[in-house]
């Protein structure tokens, strides 16, 4: 048993009270019969007497009912010390599963180790909650808003045909379908995400050449990036890696996704490499880079920079989130640092090969 904490205050409190006990006893007695014995002698009874005299019983009962009262006060010190961050935890476990989440326990006297804990165990556990409802409050209300414009227009759109306000040659299906298409990586990136924090997401683990991966992505997107004034430049290694190709595929979708939306028109360079038991993919471009109040939370879902086309460039803010969900359900990391020509470089790492088996899905 440790003599901390707890375990401490409860031995040095009873060991007070035993030494307490026993100098009031002796020095007690050692009173009681000097003067006894000085005022009248016949109080006492003889020495060869087991049985005690009446003032002899009266002094027992006496330092009795001392040693008594001694011990209930310093079991009542003792108890308030200890019961007090309980009582504390009980009242606020009460408020919170009432439904408030801002009530905290106080620990009091931080001396006993045990109680100490139960409290910041308690307080962060309630921080815990209150930040996770927050989050949710805040997550309902920006896929609402998300969700809001591609509906309306459909909506508008569709009502308007059903009317005879347009005739169905005159309805601008490509930007209908464009407004679907954005919905549907809306809610693919949703559910990336929600899979990645429930722990849920399933990988399809494979040794891959990511070469024939990336350049197929850059083909796909190289007229769309070429009309938005990006130049592709790949600088690709052949060494084999571990990974889902697919959501590798997808991480290199929404990087440079996030560089067309956000970066200034010009070269955006792709890299892979592995080193030190790491493979590495980065993209960099040509700027203007991120905020460095920005920096830390890039990769928080709906987290935007600025960017120069307007509102109607800018995406869901999931993108980024959905790149580090699916870093870490590799077993690696997601980073944002500024590039040496003043732009922004997305790193994202993983072992070359994956600790953990691959999963079926």
């Amino acid at each position: 048993m440790r003599f901390t904490g707890l375990n401490r205050q409860i031995i040095l409190s009873m060991c007070v009270l035993m030494v307490c006990s026993i100098l009031i006893i002796w020095i007690g007695s050692w009173i009681f019969f000097a003067v006894a014995f000085k005022i009248d002698p016949g109080m006492l009874s003889e020495p060869d007497d087991w049985s005690p005299s009446t003032v002899e019983w009266l002094w027992i009962f006496a330092i009795t009912i001392f040693g008594l009262g001694l011990a209930a006060f310093f079991a009542i010190k003792l108890a308030s010390r200890i019961l007090k961050p309980i009582n504390s935890v009980m009242d606020s476990v009460r408020r919170v599963a009432h439904g408030d989440l801002s009530a905290r326990a106080f620990a009091g006297d931080r001396t006993l180790g045990e109680t100490a804990m139960l409290v910041d165990d308690f307080n962060s556990m309630a921080e815990r909650l209150q930040r996770a409802a927050k989050e949710s409050e805040t997550w309902n209300a920006a896929i609402a808003h998300e969700l809001r414009t591609p509906v309306t227009i459909l909506r508008g759109t569709l009502q308007g045909v059903v009317d005879g306000v347009f005739k169905p040659e005159e309805v601008p299906f490509s930007s209908l379908l464009s407004q679907v298409e954005d919905l549907g990586r809306l809610i693919e990136d949703l559910r990336t995400l929600s899979l990645a924090d429930s722990g849920h997401m399933q990988l399809r683990m494979a040794w891959t050449d990511l070469t024939l991966e990336i350049e197929e992505v850059g083909r796909l997107l190289a007229q769309e990036m070429e009309a938005a004034g990006f130049t592709l430049q790949l600088h690709l290694s052949d060494h084999p890696v571990c990974c889902d190709a697919a959501r590798i595929r997808q991480i290199v979708l929404a990087l440079l996704d996030n560089a067309r939306r956000y970066a200034r028109p010009g070269l955006l360079r792709v890299r892979t490499r592995a080193q030190a038991g790491q493979y590495c993919l980065s993209v960099e471009d040509a700027g203007p880079g991120i905020a460095e109040e920005l920096a830390p939370h890039v990769f928080e879902a709906f987290r935007r920079g600025d960017s120069d086309g307007g509102d109607q460039h800018a995406g869901s803010g999931l993108g980024l989130a959905v790149v580090e969900a699916i870093a870490r359900a590799h077993g690696g990391s997601a980073a944002c640092t500024r590039g040496k020509a003043g732009g922004s470089v997305f790193t994202v790492k993983w072992p070359v090969e994956h600790g953990a088996p691959p999963a079926a899905g």
